[in-house]
């Protein structure tokens, strides 16, 4: 009789340890339209299949993005973005260890000049009078992030 269960002895590779991994980018490649579209599908598809869970504001042509899963998975998918999407030059802001997913699927918000989008990005986030994440501490990408989409306005790509 096989399972596919792997005992704790033979997880090697921390495949029991899961991460958060958070990081900010600047799209200076894509455009916002089909490019951006079939880039976040693919991105998508990909976690879904890796069992990563992931949080996505897209914002005045930044990224701001969480993702959570296995330690083997994490370091795999960064070393994909780094590979295939070098064109939006991400900064990774914080990696540690999680004792479960915070995330639920693939969550993207993307976050337009309306008052209630501004308050998100500017109001106690942002380190100056314009969003810029790169300007902003690990503490308030992270409270950013779970303000974002502790809101019930966010979607399920």
């Amino acid at each position: 009789m096989t399972t596919n269960y792997t005992s704790e002895s033979k997880k090697r590779n921390g495949e029991h340890i899961l991460i958060n991994m958070t990081y900010v980018a600047k799209n200076i490649g894509l455009d916002s339209g089909v490019e951006l579209t079939r880039a976040l599908e693919y991105w998508r598809r990909y976690f879904e299949d890796n069992r990563i869970v992931s949080a996505l504001v897209i914002s005045e042509g930044y990224f701001v993005q969480s993702f959570q899963g296995t330690r083997p998975d994490i370091n795999t998918a960064l070393e994909k973005i780094l590979d295939k999407h070098s064109v939006i030059s991400p900064n990774i802001v914080n990696i540690y260890e999680i004792e479960s997913r915070q995330w639920n699927g693939f969550l993207v918000k993307h976050l337009t000049s309306n008052a209630e989008d501004e308050d998100y990005a500017l109001k106690s986030f942002s380190a100056g009078s314009d969003y810029n994440p790169y300007l902003m501490t690990s503490t308030q990408i992270e409270s950013f992030l779970t303000a974002v989409f502790g809101d019930s306005n966010f979607s399920k790509f």
